[in-house]
């Protein structure tokens, strides 16, 4: 069965739930200037390589490539690929802070989507796979494929 895709979903990171094993979840807000909010509009997102950092005392959305339209105005600069502040609890920020200081342990950014008229960003606390495991996500995913697909021509 095909998972259908939300309507309010920008952009999804699914390298992230490949590379990783997915901890504790967030949803923060995203400060964004005119000229991205219009690309975002646009679909023109890219979150494979996004991840959080704190610095601070604040949370910022790093290497999340939104790329500028041809329309955007001729007075500013616009920076693809700078950072975004992330709109959190300081209660969620110190949880996110402890655990990327520990050792093997990140905040990728998963999703973006709309909620309401806000641009909402999907966080999440992660531990990076290791090889094998890799190896027995793409075993299961595709046993997973098999059983569907022998399912659906009755064999």
């Amino acid at each position: 069965m095909k998972r259908k895709t939300n309507p309010a979903t920008i952009a999804r990171n699914k390298k992230a739930r490949f590379d990783y094993h997915i901890e504790e979840r967030f949803e923060a807000g995203l400060v964004l200037e005119g000229w991205e909010l219009k690309s975002v509009r646009a679909g023109q997102v890219q979150l494979t390589e996004a991840y959080v950092s704190v610095t601070n005392g604040e949370a910022f959305l790093q290497n999340v490539h939104i790329a500028p339209l041809t329309s955007c105005s001729t007075h500013i600069t616009p920076v693809p690929n700078r950072a975004r502040k992330l709109l959190l609890h300081a209660k969620e920020i110190s949880r996110i802070f402890r655990t990327i200081r520990e050792k093997g342990r990140s905040c990728v950014a998963l999703s973006m989507y709309w909620k309401g008229p806000f641009v909402k960003c999907e966080i999440a606390t992660v531990l990076g796979k290791k090889k094998f495991d890799k190896r027995r996500s793409i075993r299961d995913r595709d046993y997973q494929r098999d059983l569907e697909q022998s399912f659906r021509t009755g064999h």
